[in-house]
């Protein structure tokens, strides 16, 4: 974990940095521990630490280790009663469509369906068509098999959607519509649902593949980031390559 970061204040970002520290260690880490996983040289966390104590952001035990304190319990709780994902995934889809002129939607997995939970409409006559609260099977369309991919689904191409971190579908759940797909995580890199774009057939080449996959992804992580979630290390680049295999498969 870098301790260093683009703006704001030094020492906020510096105290910021030692409390994400704790993320992955429910048992709480040794000072050295903390240092090591943030750069940071253990003077200025003795420092750091002695404030976050004061406001019980941090705890320290007997043995030595800290752990988080009940402050960062709270704040927890409040933003889970106050958390609204349509609050953060519509502006993103928004965006998205004003960027490509097509159809943003976000699906979530329940069972052996996907369900639309949020679509922002394009803006011209003839876009493809869906409601908040369609169902689809999940084994038919782009963002089904995100869906399954990074649900632990494998073979068949599942493999390779997770390497590539997307999916291309070409008139598999509707003949005339294609659609562009990436996954968005949450806290933990949970699987939290999936970005889709819908295309009409007739306006998808390999042009406009290139042009919008990158828009997709972008979309995707952004999401992600807003949920507190990280993107999976080894996700292919996006290349020309990509682009003719996904259309010719």
């Amino acid at each position: 974990m870098n301790a260093q970061a683009d703006g704001g204040v030094a020492a906020v970002n510096r105290a910021l940095t030692a409390l994400l520290a704790f993320g992955d260690a429910p048992n709480g880490l040794m000072l050295a521990q903390v240092s090591e996983a943030t750069g940071l040289n253990m003077s200025t966390l003795l420092r750091l630490f002695e404030s976050l104590e004061t406001f019980r952001f941090i705890k320290r035990l007997p043995d030595g280790r800290y752990v988080l304190g009940p402050a960062s319990f709270h704040l927890g709780i409040m933003y889970r009663e106050s958390f609204q994902l349509r609050e953060y995934a519509v502006p993103i889809l928004r965006k998205l469509t004003d960027e490509t002129g097509e159809t943003a939607a976000y699906y979530v997995r329940e069972g052996d369906e996907r369900v639309c939970l949020f679509r922002f409409y394009a803006r011209r006559a003839v876009h493809t068509h869906l409601r908040e609260g369609d169902r689809f099977p999940l084994d038919a369309g782009a963002a089904g098999r995100v869906l399954l991919a990074f649900s632990g689904t494998r073979g068949n191409d599942y493999d390779k959607v997770a390497e590539l971190g997307y999916a291309v579908s070409i008139g598999e759940r509707d003949p005339e519509s294609a659609a562009i797909a990436c996954p968005v995580f949450g806290v933990g890199r949970m699987l939290s649902g999936t970005i889709s774009l819908g295309v009409p057939r007739y306006r998808f080449n390999k042009k406009v593949l290139a042009d919008y996959l990158p828009l997709v992804q972008a979309a995707a992580a952004q999401l992600t980031h807003e949920l507190g979630g990280d993107l999976p290390g080894g996700f292919s680049n996006q290349s020309q390559a990509a682009v003719h295999s996904a259309l010719n498969d």
